[in-house]
């Protein structure tokens, strides 16, 4: 999780303009950790208000070189579609994480998915990769798959780094 939700009745929903975009305190620096300890950052996130016509392509364009600008990240991958287009790259399908096995060569065995949302750790847990749930409060579906619960990245480095055998666990 390295934006803040905009949260309304206990329920996460994603920015739409880049006034809205908020770097969550300790995100870029637990990112530029990983990257210095040898690991790849890549962000994959569902954008479905792009598929229902509440998001431009431009706008969503703008928050994620804004989101490269701000946060040592090696790539942004999105989902553009709805649950209804019943596509392979929108999470909990692992279609987003096999593209980025492919274009980056990563192993996604030795990986850790992180996200906010059941569908983050289910996508990556059936992709193969160890998984991390950052516990937001948010009102909703629980994930049952993860393999470490936190409530932010940086509680998450230690086992991060020690998981995927790139450090001893001291972020």
């Amino acid at each position: 999780m390295l934006v803040r939700a905009l949260v309304r009745d206990r329920k996460p929903f994603s920015a739409r303009h880049l006034d809205d975009l908020v770097i969550l305190p300790g995100a870029a620096g637990a990112c530029a950790a990983l990257r210095k300890a040898g690991l790849q950052t890549i962000v994959v996130t569902n954008q479905p208000d792009v598929a229902r016509g509440d998001l431009t392509m431009e706008a969503l364009s703008a928050m994620h070189e804004a989101l490269v600008d701000r946060i040592p990240v090696d790539a942004v991958l999105f989902c553009p579609h709805d649950d209804s287009d019943g596509c392979h790259c929108r999470k909990p399908a692992p279609g987003l994480l096999f593209e980025a096995a492919r274009r980056f060569g990563i192993s996604l065995p030795h990986s850790v998915m992180v996200g906010d949302r059941w569908k983050d750790v289910e996508a990556g847990a059936r992709a193969g990769c160890r998984t991390v749930f950052i516990d937001a409060g948010y009102d909703e579906r629980k994930p049952d798959r993860q393999d470490l619960t936190v409530t932010c990245l940086t509680e998450a480095l230690p086992w991060i780094l020690t998981t995927t055998g790139v450090g001893d666990g001291a972020a």
